[in-house]
């Protein structure tokens, strides 16, 4: 088990940009593939980043391709999401997910995804 610890979150006006950090501790970082979820008021979970072990292969959701870019440090056990040009829809709560793989990030329902932090609020005021 991997404990994840996300920070950064914050209120930020439309066009706006936060950077998101998630600490991880416990197993291996460097063993994870590592991903972003957002989940809004009323809504359904949703996958928004996600990078393997070694930083190379990414992917994003359609809705933040462009703006949103998810990067990691295996020296600080950390991944980070820096989201420009922010807006009233990306507003959620934003959840840290470690998994053995990317393809297990991006291609299971996220009820089945098993490591999670506590989330971290982001608002984006219009």
């Amino acid at each position: 088990q991997v404990q994840l610890v996300e920070s950064g979150g914050g209120l930020v006006q439309a066009g706006g940009s936060l950077r998101l950090s998630c600490a991880a501790s416990g197993r291996t970082f460097m063993s994870y593939a590592m991903g972003w979820f957002r989940q809004a008021p009323g809504k359904d979970r949703e996958f928004v980043a996600a990078i393997s072990w070694s930083g190379t292969n990414t992917h994003y959701a359609d809705s933040v391709k462009g703006r949103f870019t998810i990067t990691r440090d295996n020296a600080k056990d950390t991944i980070y999401l820096q989201m420009n040009d922010l807006q009233p829809e990306d507003t959620a709560v934003y959840y840290c997910n470690a998994e053995k793989s990317i393809i297990i990030i991006t291609k299971t329902d996220w009820t089945r995804l098993t490591n999670w932090g506590q989330g971290t609020q982001v608002t984006v005021s219009s």
